[in-house]
């Protein structure tokens, strides 16, 4: 068909050349420059330009088919070398998530040899080296996956992630806030920069970072979640105010931890702490009241752990049995309360008094370590073997005020102090005496007198 159509054009060109020379019979001279010039017939010349342009029409024809033809050849090539990439590539995250480090190790750096800008062959390859310990070569993949697509959120959150993993908080941190110049609302950023504030004890940052959180949260499920633990921040902050010893701060926080009270009522450390600043400012009675009225809100024997030593320390004892016997008569069921006493009885050689409230406890059925160690105490008090005692002690680590140790509600994690937030897992207002579920899931006991012999029996 080509062919065909080229004859029709060659004799379309010479019918063309034939009648244009008869008409055209002169000659033309054409000077190229100066002193060069050729002559020859319009027609020719006509004719010999018509064939130039033709000539020039084909060959860029030609080379246009030949480039059109060089380009769809390395689509075909890249698609296939892609697809040969994303084979391998897929391949080894399967391989990854089934365990496999080793073969995921060795068909994700291959993906990476074939096709160097894959970012996520790049994120892959960074989790496998997690995986195998090797921190650092993780960083250093993920930092070249940044170059290739500088605001990847993914890329960025893996290496935050990488960097809190070998306690770069300095590096994860800047990380964080790399995210936040990008999306200055991504929650999950606001979040983990919070988190990781508050790992380093950087409460007043942690705090003006909540605010954010709380602002991104509006609406959201996690709004109530979110509210509660800016309450925690403003708790921490004003406590860390507190142990700095800044004296004309103490008012303020004092203040501040009023609040923090009247909002969450239910949240114990602010209470302790409350009461412990207003010591601070000598307002003994008032941090008194602030610890009765907390135990009678919640029931935390770090409440009258508090109580004891305020008034055993001010050597006021009278007071605090006052207090006690006052409580005992509304609380006479609340065993906790009863051991407190009794413990109480027994720092003031009252062996009696403490033994009828440990029989009571007993009686209802309470197994601890706590109550046998308070019995045994008061029997080594009675001129029991002073080596039993010595046992308990040794197996409890009880001092000369017979402390008792607190425990984590949530992970288990045991102290010897009361703690506002756990060291361990890090949550607030958990810390409660260890044992204490026991004592207060046992039925109230029916007040009456035991007699001599009766309990042998």
């Amino acid at each position: 068909m080509i062919l065909i159509a080229l004859l029709v054009l060659i004799i379309f060109f010479l019918a063309f050349f034939i009648y244009f020379s008869g008409l055209n019979p002169q000659d033309i001279t054409v000077f190229l420059y100066t002193d060069h010039s050729f002559t020859t017939t319009a027609a020719i010349l006509v004719v010999g330009c018509v064939g130039l342009g033709l000539a020039l029409g084909i060959i860029l024809l030609i080379f246009q088919h030949f480039s059109h033809r060089m380009t769809v050849w390395k689509t075909v090539r890249v698609d296939k070398k892609g697809k040969e990439v994303t084979s391998t590539y897929r391949e080894g995250v399967a391989r990854l998530l089934s365990g496999d480090y080793k073969k995921a190790h060795t068909l994700l750096q291959k993906a990476l040899d074939k096709d160097p800008s894959r970012v996520e062959a790049y994120l892959a390859m960074a989790n496998v080296h997690v995986h195998e310990g090797a921190m650092d070569q993780a960083v250093q993949l993920l930092n070249k996956a940044r170059e290739i697509e500088p605001k990847s959120i993914e890329v960025l959150f893996k290496l935050a992630a990488t960097h809190e993993g070998m306690d770069q908080a300095n590096e994860a941190t800047a990380v964080y806030k790399e995210i936040l110049e990008i999306e200055n609302n991504n929650r999950k950023a606001l979040r983990n920069l919070r988190d990781l504030y508050i790992k380093q004890g950087l409460w007043k940052e942690a705090l003006d970072l909540q605010k954010g959180v709380i602002k991104a949260a509006q609406g959201g499920k996690r709004q109530g979640e979110e509210q509660m633990k800016q309450l925690y921040l403003r708790y921490e902050v004003a406590r860390k105010a507190l142990l700095e010893g800044e004296s004309d701060q103490i008012k303020a926080q004092i203040k501040e931890l009023q609040d923090v009270v009247k909002q969450a009522s239910d949240f114990a450390p602010a209470r302790v702490t409350l009461g412990d600043a207003l010591i601070a400012q000598g307002k003994t009675e008032e941090a008194a009241k602030v610890w009765q009225e907390g135990y009678q809100a919640l029931g935390k024997s770090v409440f009258l752990s508090r109580l004891e030593e305020l008034y055993m320390s001010a050597e006021d004892p009278a007071t605090l049995l006052t207090i006690y016997r006052s409580a005992l008569q509304q609380r006479g069921d609340d065993l906790m309360f009863r051991l407190f006493y009794a413990k109480l009885c027994l720092r003031l050689e009252m062996v009696d008094e403490a033994l009828e409230h440990l029989y009571a406890m007993e009686n209802s059925g309470v197994e601890s370590p706590q109550l046998h160690l308070l019995l045994a105490e008061a029997h080594r008090r009675r001129t029991r073997p002073e080596e039993a005692i010595g046992e308990y002690q040794k197996a409890l680590g009880v001092d000369s005020q017979l402390r008792f140790n607190y425990i984590c509600e949530t992970c288990g994690e045991t102290s010897s102090e009361w703690q506002s937030r756990c060291s361990s897992c890090g949550t607030w207002g958990t810390c409660i005496m260890e044992g204490r579920q026991l004592i207060q899931s046992a039925p109230p006991v029916e007040m009456r007198e035991i007699y001599h012999g009766e309990r042998s029996a």
